[in-house]
This record gives C-alpha cells, structure tokens and sequence, in this order.
C-alpha cells in the first residue's frame, strides 16, 4: 500500500493547527482563572534570542499554508504578521485552516517529485516535494508548534501531551 502526499501533509498540519488553536484556548482561559492578562502570554519567549509566543503561531501558519500552496503548485495566501492578541492569532489559525483545507487530493498528485524553491535573504533553498514535506516542513511546523507549546507551559497554562497530540484516531 502507498501513502500520497495529500496524506502525509493536509491531515497532519490541520490536526496541528486545530491543536494550536485549543492550546491558545487553555492559555486564555488560564489567564482569566489567574486573574492576568493574557497579553503578557503572547509575547513570552524561552530565551531573549528566540521568538515569541506571537511568532511561533504565525509561522507555524505560515509553514501549513506555504506547504498546502506549494506542493498544489498555487499561489500562497498572504497573511501580514500584525496579530498582536490571542484572539488575532486564532483568526490567523482559522484562515489557515480554511486555506489548508481547501486543497484538494487530487492537487497533490505527483507532488513528490515537483520542484519546491524557497528563497530566503541569505540562501535558495531547493526540493523535490517529498524532500521539502520530510525535510522542511514536518520539522519546521513540529519545531514552532512545539515552542507554543513549551512556552506556555512555561507560564503556567496547564497543557499535556494530549494536548498536543490532539485527537489522533
């Protein structure tokens, strides 16, 4: 039996996104339980070089968006990082989702062996589509949905691995 692409990309970063989402919903709620206000969450950082929390969310979006775009080989959505509240961040989450959500299966044949360039201030870097999912994205998407993650665990939001994983089955 084989896996395509569709498979192994929109399923996975939806169910990433939709977690995100619920963790963002845990770290307001969290806040009001507290009595704080929950803007101090968005710009939390593990470290003072590392992004915040604001940060993390949105390229986290980006990285579904981009890839759903890429390997459909359509334009990507542009989405301007000016979220500055939980709530805006949620907006961006649901945009992307209805984005990711929008490609089809069927856009995604032979994805796996279309180039995917990406071109960045200071270097181009080049895939094939199966490269690009297994190389960039899954590691990307997986590093910055976990830093929301740790970030507001840091801070007390009472977040699990459940939590993170989402509903798997």
């Amino acid at each position: 039996m084989s896996i395509s692409m569709y498979e192994i990309t929109i399923p996975v970063l939806k169910l990433g996104l939709t977690n995100l989402a619920a963790i963002l919903d845990k770290a307001t709620a969290h806040a009001e339980l507290k009595k704080f206000d929950v803007a101090a969450l968005v710009q939390a950082r593990l470290f003072p070089d590392m992004y915040p929390l604001i940060k993390q969310v949105q390229i986290c979006c980006d990285t579904a968006k981009g890839a759903a775009a890429r390997l459909a080989g359509i334009e990507i959505p542009k989405h301007p990082d000016t979220e500055s509240t939980i709530p805006e961040l949620k907006l961006r989450i649901g945009k992307t989702l209805d984005f990711v959500t929008s490609v089809k299966p069927e856009q995604l044949m032979n994805s796996e062996s279309r180039e995917i360039v990406m071109q960045f201030p200071s270097i181009t870097m080049k895939f094939t589509g199966i490269n690009y999912v297994t190389n960039f994205v899954t590691p990307n998407f997986y590093f910055h949905s976990s830093m929301a993650y740790a970030l507001l665990r840091k801070n007390g939001v009472e977040v699990s691995k459940a939590d993170f994983l989402g509903a798997i089955l």
